[in-house]
């Protein structure tokens, strides 16, 4: 039976792997930032050895996109130079590594849905650093291991938009929400569920990249309008424009991923951002 390590086990991803774990032949180690230092190379390969690891999942990351503007060092440390340690510990002992990384490597600037093969440029300091831990991950090339990039990702777990939509679609009468920011939300779970389906397919000489998010395209305005609807609350979305909201790191304006490549390579199926949010809510208790 494969031993798996998972990091960032409370993390959204994380914590959707800890409920799907009981469906699957594997044995799971999960940890946190408590149990495990990923920044510490030593502290990785310990673990590794004393558990006979042979596949790792990295959820872990730095995901406070402003503050990484200014908190680059601890950013970069989680982001981009522990997944050069775990590149190099599961080149070293033939690990298999899945990596999740980001729509933020991009700029945004695109006109059509981002490949695999597109250019990057990051925005600000989160994107910068995940594309630094891309960029280390292919240069050591352990074998079998990918890189899969997500986009607005949710969950019943943690801190995220449909549950403080939920909060604020309850509290006010009216929110503004951002309608020229254009992609697809990931619901973890599915992330999770596709992540163990492909596990075993896996099998890679140099490290390749994908793309996956719920199918669909919309706004984060038209994401806030489908909440209300679904859970039937009465606050009024209004569509405001990016300049209105300023934040310290920018955020791409058109993120949608094209994800033909994952799904004609492991042959999954991806679903619709709209089924997936209903699936949430209903695990939130906010629908019947």
């Amino acid at each position: 039976m494969p031993n798996i390590l998972v990091t960032g086990s409370k993390g959204q991803v994380g914590s959707e792997l800890q409920e799907l774990a009981g469906s699957y032949a594997y044995n799971f180690y999960f940890t946190d930032r408590d149990s495990l230092d990923i920044t510490n190379k030593e502290s990785i390969d310990a673990f590794v050895k004393n558990n006979s690891i042979d596949t790792i999942i990295n959820t872990a990351a730095y995901t406070a996109v402003d503050k990484a503007e200014e908190d680059r060092k601890n950013a970069d440390k989680v982001n981009h130079l522990a997944v050069k340690y775990l590149s190099e510990i599961s080149k070293e002992k033939n690990i298999k590594l899945i990596h999740i990384s980001t729509d933020y490597v991009f700029d945004g600037k695109n006109y059509k849905p981002y490949s695999e093969d597109d250019a990057t440029n990051p925005n600000g300091v989160y994107g910068a650093t995940k594309l630094a831990a891309e960029k280390a991950m292919q240069e050591i090339n352990p074998l079998n291991s990918i890189i899969i990039r997500t986009s607005w990702v949710y969950s019943s777990f943690g801190a995220n938009f449909v549950k403080t939509m939920l909060r604020l679609g309850k509290e006010k009468d009216s929110l503004g929400v951002i309608f020229d920011q254009v992609g697809t939300p990931t619901y973890a779970r599915d992330l999770a569920k596709a992540i163990l389906e492909i596990l075993p397919q896996v099998k890679n000489e140099r490290v390749e990249i994908y793309h996956y998010s719920n199918e669909g395209v919309l706004s984060w305005y038209d994401f806030a309008k489908e909440i209300m609807r679904m859970v039937k609350l009465e606050c009024q979305i209004n569509p405001i424009e990016t300049k209105d909201y300023p934040t310290p790191a920018t955020r791409p304006h058109y993120s949608l991923l094209n994800k033909a490549k994952i799904k004609k390579e492991f042959n999954i199926e991806i679903p619709y951002w709209k089924d997936s949010l209903d699936e949430c809510l209903i695990i939130l208790g906010e629908r019947k």
